[in-house]
């Protein structure tokens, strides 16, 4: 994502920024689709002009920021209908009931979950930590192995 806003600065705006500029953007005005009001919140960034090669300050939208991670998130819901074809028929019932929990820091990327429900017609909802919220899991498991050897074996 961070590379897909680098990449769209550049093209559109003739601004060469960073990766340390580009999470900022993504953090603070970042959005997996485009705000209805409009452009949305603006952001100013500072780079460094492509034409002069001098530093410039310039003013993006979400919007600028939606078309920049347009491709991303695609492949986020591409990659997301995948699994869902492959899950068997018992874990899609409960996905079905449950609906899907986003986890990591992609999770955090305003309206995501809107667009993946929007996409899958299923419940879509974000964990509550959902930076830790795996490894977290995952300790419990290796905490608990001797109890959770049937579930690991049957889901495998």
């Amino acid at each position: 994502m961070d590379e897909a806003v680098i990449a769209y600065i550049r093209r559109h705006q003739n601004l060469l920024i960073g990766e340390a500029s580009s999470e900022r953007i993504k953090k603070e005005i970042g959005t997996a689709a485009p705000p209805s009001d409009g452009n949305g919140v603006t952001l100013e960034i500072k780079g460094r002009d492509l034409l002069n090669g001098v530093p410039k300050e310039i003013t993006i939208t979400q919007r600028h920021i939606a078309e920049a991670l347009a491709e991303p998130v695609g492949s986020i819901v591409e990659a997301v209908k995948v699994a869902l074809e492959a899950t068997p028929p018992e874990l899609a019932a409960d996905i079905v009931d449950k609906g899907i929990v986003l986890t990591g820091g992609g999770s955090l990327l305003a309206n995501l979950d809107t667009v993946l429900r929007e996409e899958t017609g299923l419940p879509v909802s974000i964990a509550d930590d959902p930076l830790s919220c795996v490894a977290l899991g995952t300790g419990r498991v290796l905490e608990n192995m001797k109890g959770m050897r049937h579930v690991l074996s049957t889901a495998f």
